[in-house]
């Protein structure tokens, strides 16, 4: 009976437990404050673990890539089987950590489980909404953003709470997004390759849509794209702290519910340029979004001076532009790439896009203490080079 109701709205089942299981994401960056006084870890410290986790997705996706596991198991068995794990390294990590070394290795693990959720989440979505698969993954990627954005939500709400509370909601969480996938099942549509007997994917086909110029293009916008994202979303924190700093306002409680917001408003930008697309296409959508968000992280920092109440809202209409062209860039990508390798090609084209989030990461994270705000300037050129390539793409 709960299997019959769950499959008459497949979509929200899956974007739902995307949302759960992603929440595991970012946690660290929700209770970082109460985090680094308990245990005295400096801003590095917290770029370090964002970089594990980001190190861990990569390895997770390339494995996942090259030993054709999603083509040889179901993908809401590996979804929840994925789920269930990272929540139980989540809880490890309430338990275990006393080092910075140990909470990196726990959260590079909680990486690889990331691998199995959120690609995995994108196989089930074309398998039960192939017919709109464009406006359904527009939901996917913006429920990423949502689940990016709710351990600072669920800090908010436990405010009053020790900083372990949130993580440990967050692997319930995940257990609950993992449950609701196992319910669902695989929808009957998949793609022909995945009907077919799996072969073992090549890292080479994945290089040979680089050969073509509109897939290079696309490739370029999306990796200027990633090299700002995540370095962005890890900054949020700071950056709102640095808006209150010369207000009465109270940082200490307001800063989790800011960057929730903040974060969160991307999940509107990834659905509004789904529904834009349909009207003036990927290309246009993702390129605006890009330039945009460019546009922020160049005048940002020399308005660093300004009050509250005009940073905010300009760090919540960045938090809009900057994942706004994720969608619509892996629909460009999808068309650009050879029919028989676009699964390896977007392989590809993800694994060196999130390889591109740690030199980012590393860069900001190490410069905040010394440079401030003004080092977001070195996300800059993400967009810059993004465009550029951009430039190359010319519309079929």
């Amino acid at each position: 009976m709960i299997q019959f109701y769950l499959r008459k709205h497949p979509l929200l089942v899956i974007v739902l437990a995307q949302l759960f299981g992603t929440s595991l994401w970012f946690t660290v960056n929700g209770v970082w404050d109460g985090l680094a006084a308990d245990l005295s870890f400096s801003e590095r410290d917290l770029g370090l673990l964002m970089l594990s986790v980001q190190a861990g997705f990569i390895v997770g996706t390339l494995l996942i890539a090259i030993s054709g596991i999603a083509d040889r198991y179901r993908a809401s068995h590996i979804f929840a089987l994925s789920s269930f794990i990272g929540a139980l390294f989540s809880l490890l990590f309430v338990v275990l950590i006393t080092t910075p070394s140990a909470a990196m290795l726990i959260r590079f693990l909680t990486g690889l489980c990331l691998a199995g959720i959120y690609p995995l989440g994108m196989k089930l979505v074309i398998s039960w909404t192939p017919k709109h698969a464009g406006a359904a993954l527009s939901w996917l990627v913006g429920m990423l953003t949502l689940g990016t954005a709710l351990p600072h939500l669920l800090r908010g709400l436990t405010l009053n709470l020790p900083w372990q509370w949130p993580l440990m909601v967050a692997a319930l969480l995940a257990v609950c997004g993992g449950l609701l996938v196992l319910a669902l099942g695989d929808g009957a549509y998949l793609p022909k390759a995945q009907r077919s007997s799996a072969r073992r994917i090549k890292l080479g086909d994945g290089f040979r849509a680089m050969r073509k110029p509109n897939f290079r293009a696309v490739a370029g916008g999306y990796f200027g794209h990633c090299w700002e994202l995540y370095a962005f979303w890890m900054l949020v924190p700071l950056l709102v702290n640095h808006a209150l700093q010369d207000t009465s306002l109270s940082a200490s409680s307001l800063v989790p519910w800011l960057s929730f917001l903040i974060i969160g408003l991307g999940a509107l930008g990834c659905i509004a340029g789904g529904w834009l697309s349909r009207r003036q296409g990927n290309y246009w959508v993702a390129t605006r979004a890009l330039c945009a968000s460019g546009i922020i992280c160049l005048l940002y920092p020399m308005l660093s001076w300004a009050p509250a109440w005009l940073l905010l809202p300009l760090l919540m209409v960045w938090g809009i532009c900057v994942i706004a062209d994720s969608p619509q860039f892996s629909a460009l990508a999808a068309n650009a790439a050879p029919s028989q390798y676009v699964g390896s090609s977007l392989a590809m084209m993800n694994a060196i896009g999130f390889a591109l989030t740690i030199p980012a990461i590393w860069i900001v994270s190490s410069l905040w203490e010394l440079q401030g705000v003004w080092s977001v300037l070195w996300l800059l050129p993400g967009p810059m080079l993004g465009l550029c390539a951009m430039r190359g793409y010319r519309p079929i």
